[in-house]
Order: structure tokens, then sequence, then C-alpha cells
């Protein structure tokens, strides 16, 4: 974002505030997904639910919000900005998993299993089992997974976000938000199935018809999400707009210099 020469001081940081916010709910939302991840599966009506996925509509929320008052290099900035969070997340996990026990772990960290437990990527857990242990082998796989799936989902929710602002003049403000909303969240829920449970489904250890169900609830849910959140981007826009005053701001791809609050 540039900021127009004289613009004052208040309303430079007004606007990194307002960036800040809508950063860290989409940072969060991410993140739940990641630790939480597929640790619970859900019944939402007729869908079936990774409770990781019950925040990830707002992701693409506070995207097409971004691109909309801040432009495209600010919405690449933060989902680039998230995928080095996801690496971070994967190397706090493998690195916490690498390193040896203590000896004198507190009991509520061992579980003794009554029987072996299936794990996504095929291997089982017999008799006892750290809790770290469990829950790495359950949510790395998914958080690779996710990981390749956000890189493809949501820089196509960008591109095709100001493809569409394009085509339409900066009009219509509900086809950009949903027609690339929709898109992309289709990218993210079969490239996330598919990566989780791709290996599962070829030892026939999950059949096509679940894997199916496991992508089409992923999509049912956050289509849902993204026809509700229409008018709360109407109303989010709207109110930035006013409160933001954007006809100072703007938005370059090669900005000569950027005025930032210090």
């Amino acid at each position: 974002m540039i900021h127009s020469p004289g613009t004052p001081h208040w309303l430079i940081e007004r606007r990194e505030r307002v960036f800040l916010v809508l950063a860290g709910v989409f940072l969060c939302s991410m993140t739940l997904l990641n630790i939480i991840g597929i640790t619970r599966f859900v019944q939402l009506g007729p869908m079936t639910l990774a409770v990781g996925v019950l925040a990830y509509p707002l992701t693409f929320l506070c995207t097409d919000i971004i691109c909309e008052v801040y432009g495209k290099r600010r919405a690449n900035f933060m989902v680039t900005l998230g995928l080095g969070l996801n690496v971070f997340i994967l190397t706090v996990m493998w690195l916490g998993n690498s390193l040896p026990s203590a000896e004198s772990a507190p009991p509520w960290q061992v579980l003794e299993l009554a029987s072996p437990v299936g794990l996504p990527d095929g291997t089982s857990l017999k008799q006892s089992v750290e809790l770290f242990q469990l829950l790495y082998a359950c949510t790395s796989g998914a958080v690779f997974a996710s990981m390749i799936a956000y890189v493809a989902a949501q820089y196509c929710d960008v591109q095709l976000f100001h493809f569409f602002k394009r085509i339409t003049k900066g009009r219509h403000l509900w086809v950009r938000n949903n027609f690339s909303t929709l898109a992309s969240q289709m990218v993210d829920s079969v490239t996330v199935v598919l990566v989780t449970f791709g290996a599962t489904f070829m030892r026939d250890e999950i059949t096509l018809k679940n894997l199916l169900l496991l992508m089409g609830s992923n999509y049912l849910f956050k289509m849902c999400a993204a026809l509700v959140d229409t008018p709360f981007i109407y109303l989010a826009v709207a109110w930035l707009k006013r409160y933001l005053q954007p006809e100072e701001i703007m938005i370059m791809e090669e900005p000569p210099h950027e005025v930032t609050s210090g």
C-alpha cells in the first residue's frame, strides 16, 4: 500500500492496524487447520468434516477483503507469510518428535493402547505411545497436505479475484468474491484430501466413496460459507473504505517508495 504525500500519521497507523487484524484472523484460522487438523471428524448435517476445517473459510474472506481494500501486493504478501508459517509449524513439529523424551515425563504424556491404532500413513501404533507422538503421527501428514493445498488455493484466490475485478471493471463485488472463492476452494478441498488420504486409498484402506464424501463435504461446507459471507464482505468493504479513506491510497505493482508508520 502506498500512502499519498501528506497522509496523516494517525491514518497510516489506522490502515496498518486494520491490516494487522485481518492478517491475524487469516493466520490464526490457517494455524488452527494445521494444529487440530484431522484429530477429530464431526457430522454437520450431511457433511463429514475435520474440525480444522471449521475456521478455514475465514481465510478466503480475509484474502478477498485485503484484495479489495489493500490490493494484490498486500494479499500476496499475507499468503506468502502464511506459507512461511506453515513451514515453521512443520519444522517445530518435526523437531519435537525427533528430540529424546525426558526421563521423568508426567504420566499423562504416555497412553496405554488397548488395541493397535491405524494412522493415515498406513502404519499403526501399539501398546504404549507418547501423546505427542500420536498427535504428530496424526497431524504431520495433514499439515504437509494443507500446505500444498494452501499454496495452490490462496494464490489462485488472489489471482482470480483480480481477474474478475478487471473484467467487471471494478463493479459487482459479489462476482469476484464468490467466483474466485468457489474456484479456489475446489482446488483446496480436492488437493488436501488427495494428499492426506491418497496413500491410504492406494492401500485400499479407504473406499473411493468415502474419499469423495470427504472432498464433497469439505467443498460443500466451504461453498456455503462463501455464499453466506457475501453480505458481510459488502458491509466490511463499505465500512473500511470510509474508515480508511482509500481515495488517498495508491496501489501499484512496483511502488517507488512506501511510507509506513514507525
